[in-house]
């Protein structure tokens, strides 16, 4: 490990559900009707089982033996296991916890890179004195948040994010893995395909046309096949494949937050031309916001969230820092098209970071045609004339009459969330 870093990922293990089990242990007064620990018996968090409607948002253990799967209809869930005791989300004190876990990792490192509300990246490079071999110290941290707070995590060890968020997954709950580079041909190419991080249902069904059914037969593919059948996606599931994957975390510093915006649609979006309409959308907001603060982003981030809840993300560095919405939304719509997979989108967001003064002026290169002058100029007629008489008061003529168009809500924690990219 002499010289390499060293990235561990933090999952929390059925986080919702988990949580919940704990809170109404912590005060069985307030739940009469529950006496037993959520965890023990086949248990879920979402929907409402009187009206049977909404999803699975989180199961327990003994809910997966009966095939119960996070995101599918409680209706199909209670079908599979008629006895299934049904709770309903509360995001508040799921905010909670995640804050109070996040605290614990703070004793080990100050290079933390929260990816969602139950899972995040700790560089502990350069930490085996204070703590440890990396297998001791993922141990302590595990066991140090079971005995704080009642709940269980699995910690997956590597070199890079990627590795390390591959080893978490491994076997569950309340374990550590490690997954070194030299691991991986024993530990994870042997694994399905379908396990790889983005590879969803669609590229899964590509990639056995194919002949590729392991992790290992797609990591000795020729790139240019995966390429040809996958466009930019198939040469990026290659480099997982063979380990490649982001390796910096980046926290978030307490003067240079991140501006966010996300929407849940109304309707699973299908197709690239809708997605886009969404994302000039959240384009807007962000860059108004920016412009608000007289600040500047300098990386953009687009997160996706597919019809079965499961999520995904890729950021990119600009070519310079800007508030101007066209150059958000552009940088957005190419983020989306390398990292969607045809799955049908239920969120989708798009964050900025690396924040700085609006002030602070902008490089000029060869390439650069001026047109960011008229843009600017645009985006503060717009933002005048939304301040004076309503954000309705001007809209896109793409916009009119688009059902993809509605205001979408603000991300409830926009400066707090980061997301795994490469």
């Amino acid at each position: 490990m002499s010289g390499e870093k060293l990235i561990f990922h933090v999952d929390v293990n059925s986080a919702f559900l988990s949580w919940e089990a704990v809170e109404r242990l912590k005060h069985p007064e307030q739940f009469p009707e529950i006496t037993v620990d959520l965890r023990d018996i086949p248990s879920a968090v979402g929907g409402d089982r009187s009206k049977r409607h909404g999803i699975i948002l989180a199961k327990s253990i003994p809910a997966k033996k009966y095939k119960v799967q996070t995101g599918e209809p409680i209706t199909d869930a209670l079908k599979k296991c008629p006895n299934l005791v049904l709770v309903p989300s509360r995001h508040g004190i799921y905010r909670e916890y995640s804050r109070a876990f996040i605290s614990i990792l703070e004793r080990y490192s100050d290079r933390i890179e929260q990816c969602s509300i139950d899972e995040c990246f700790v560089d502990m490079t350069g930490t085996e004195k204070l703590f440890g071999a990396p297998v001791e110290s993922a141990t302590r941290i595990k066991d140090e948040i079971y005995r704080e707070l009642g709940f269980t995590v699995n910690v997956g060890i590597s070199t890079n994010k990627l590795l390390a968020k591959m080893a978490s997954d491994f076997r569950k709950p309340d374990l550590v893995h490690t997954l070194f580079p030299h691991e991986i041909p024993d530990k994870m190419w042997k694994l399905p395909v379908g396990e790889l991080f983005l590879v969803g249902k669609s590229t899964e069904r590509t990639l056995h046309t194919l002949g590729i059914h392991t992790i290992g037969e797609l990591a000795h593919t020729d790139p240019q096949i995966l390429r040809g059948a996958l466009k930019k996606q198939g040469e990026a599931v290659w480099k997982f494949a063979n380990g490649e994957g982001a390796s910096i975390i980046e926290p978030e510093p307490a003067d240079n937050k991140s501006y966010g915006n996300a929407t849940t649609i109304a309707f699973d979006v299908t197709d690239e031309s809708t997605a886009n309409m969404v994302l000039m959308s959240l384009a807007e907001t962000v860059g108004r916001r920016l412009r608000s603060d007289a600040a500047k982003a300098e990386v953009v981030t687009v997160n996706i969230r597919y019809s079965d809840l499961s999520r995904v993300s890729h950021q990119c560095e600009l070519p310079h820092a800007t508030n101007i919405t066209n150059e958000i939304y552009s940088a957005a719509c190419r983020l989306f098209e390398e990292l969607w997979d045809g799955r049908p989108v239920r969120l989708l967001g798009i964050q900025t970071s690396h924040i700085r003064q609006a002030g602070d002026g902008r490089q000029l290169s060869l390439f650069d045609d001026g047109r960011y002058e008229k843009l600017e100029k645009l985006d503060r007629a717009m933002d005048s004339i939304r301040e004076k008489y309503g954000s309705d008061a001007v809209k896109r003529a793409s916009f009119l009459n688009n059902p993809a168009s509605g205001k979408p809500r603000i991300d409830p924690s926009p400066g707090k969330e980061k997301h795994f990219g490469r």
